[in-house]
């Protein structure tokens, strides 16, 4: 059973999810540039099988990292949705219905929402009226 915040819940748990994020993203960036680096890596000599096997334990460690946070962020109920964007989304509801708040590194607070279904590209503003507001999810 997934944990429903309120837009309240959300915000007071942001600075969290914002780290957490965070990380997620600078360590994917370093994964990325390993896994390129890997693949350029001539592995035919011995200097170069070395580099190979050292770049191969960065990239599993790295990867362990980013499944150690994105677990982090199950742990609170929230679900890591991009890398790129570092987008998450809470589980919450509106009117009555189950929606995603849905939240991106750089945005100050908890602002937009979406079904569960649209994705990032149904995100709508939350209304300003239930912004200010702690109902325990419903209405939210």
């Amino acid at each position: 059973m997934p944990r429903y915040y309120t837009v309240g819940e959300a915000n007071r748990t942001l600075p969290l999810v914002k780290g957490i994020v965070a990380d997620i993203v600078s360590t994917h960036r370093e994964l990325e540039k390993r896994a390129e680096a890997y693949r350029s890596v001539e592995a035919e000599t011995s200097a170069g099988q070395a580099r190979h096997d050292a770049l191969n334990a960065e990239i599993q460690e790295l990867t362990w990292s980013v499944n150690r946070f994105i677990g982090e962020l199950h742990e609170l109920g929230v679900l890591f949705k991009g890398f790129g964007e570092g987008l998450v989304d809470f589980f919450s509801t509106l009117n009555g219905r189950p929606v995603f708040l849905c939240w991106k590194l750089g945005e100050e607070r908890v602002e937009w929402w979406h079904e569960l279904e649209a994705g990032f590209v149904g995100r709508q503003e939350i209304p300003r009226e239930l912004l200010g507001q702690d109902t325990g999810g419903e209405g939210e």
